[in-house]
């Protein structure tokens, strides 16, 4: 420790042991986090010496110095205090301008069901608008019955493109690592009774049937619906949005529809490349772990797995796609034109478009559990 270094000493006084401090008290000695922390430290250790404080050794006191022992001293004066007139006129100046904490607020039953209200109020507020989204969306599917050739079909398939076939590689992957896991995981319990074969069958209904289109869409949610936020709240930072109400340009039927269709479209195709990617980390596991050939696994998996449960999951698919797509839009269209809003706009999507996906896909399981099977 440098001579320079703030610090404290403590001396043999008439009146007990006294707090001496050394060194230069400013902000850029305090600003070191070492130092900072030590001197914390021995603030704490000198809570209230009995022969008081001795500011007359110091080299250097600034505004940060006489903050830090004012609010340790309590914002009040100690018993026994020795300083110069600088450094009592710093103290008191600090003093001066410094403000109390505001005492702490009781607590009250009124002001909590009052809080809740609100967060009632909001919510509805949302649901509100979720399911004018939806109408709206039913409107613009009139519209385009009624006249196909006015449709954005060129934003519809970019949007395709960019939601579904940009995404195949990161979901395979995915896919085929939780196939893995769960059929090494799997077949270590099996293997206990005897019942290897039984791998198929655990293997085609968790993954085709729930895993499969579950996880293909957590991973759209993820990836697409942030990006639905992004680009929608983007144009409202920028005033697009405000540009197109002006001209005349629905944002249902050009931004909404198009990226719900093309979701819709995209999500069960995205689906069934997952679970076939899954599948074949499971075959592959099972192969290496069990003995189970692929042969045997391709030549039993018709049989264990109903085409019924299939169907169940690309319906549930198309659904997700749908579902991810109008959340995306709906927190896009609600943010405020500043960043601070994009940025919670996108994480309340994804954390909402998630949180949908595992309590519709919880509804589908409830409804259709004999279906397949």
């Amino acid at each position: 420790m440098s001579d320079r270094s703030p610090r404290i000493v403590l001396s043999d006084s008439p009146a007990g042991p006294q707090a001496l401090l050394l060194g230069r008290w400013g902000a850029a000695e305090l600003g070191q986090r070492s130092q900072w922390r030590a001197l914390s430290a021995q603030l704490r250790d000198n809570t209230a010496p009995a022969g008081g404080w001795d500011l007359r050794g110091l080299d250097w006191l600034d505004h940060v110095g006489a903050q830090l022992l004012w609010d340790h001293w309590g914002q009040a004066w100690p018993g026994r205090l020795e300083l110069t007139d600088p450094q009592r006129a710093m103290l008191e100046r600090v003093g001066a301008f410094t403000a109390p904490p505001p005492p702490a607020e009781p607590w009250r039953l009124a002001d909590q069901a009052d809080h809740l209200g609100v967060l009632v109020l909001h919510g509805l507020d949302h649901a509100r608008h979720v399911v004018q989204l939806i109408g709206q969306l039913a409107l613009d599917l009139l519209r385009l019955v009624r006249a196909p050739h006015r449709a954005p079909w060129r934003d519809m398939s970019g949007h395709v493109y960019r939601m579904g076939a940009t995404a195949l590689p990161i979901t395979a992957l995915v896919g085929f690592l939780i196939g893995v896991v769960l059929a090494y995981l799997m077949s270590l319990q099996l293997r206990q009774y005897g019942a290897e074969s039984f791998i198929v069958n655990i293997l085609g209904i968790s993954l085709i049937r729930e895993l499969g289109p579950m996880l293909a869409a957590i991973l759209v949610a993820g990836r697409s619906g942030s990006s639905i936020t992004a680009q929608i709240g983007v144009m409202r930072v920028t005033e697009e949005l405000d540009a197109m109400r002006v001209m005349g340009i629905p944002h249902g039927f050009r931004l909404v529809m198009p990226r719900t269709l093309a979701l819709a479209l995209a999500m069960p195709l995205i689906s069934v490349w997952t679970t076939l990617a899954a599948l074949a980390g499971g075959m592959l596991a099972a192969d290496v772990s069990m003995g189970i050939s692929p042969a045997y696994f391709v030549e039993a998996l018709p049989a264990a797995v109903k085409i019924g449960n299939l169907g169940l999951a690309t319906a549930k698919s198309v659904v997700f796609g749908a579902l991810i797509a109008l959340i995306g839009c709906h927190w896009g269209l609600r943010v405020k034109p500043n960043t601070q809003s994009l940025g919670e706009g996108t994480t309340a999507s994804v954390v909402t478009s998630i949180t949908m996906v595992i309590i519709v896909d919880a509804l589908f399981a409830v409804a259709f559990k004999n279906i397949g099977i």
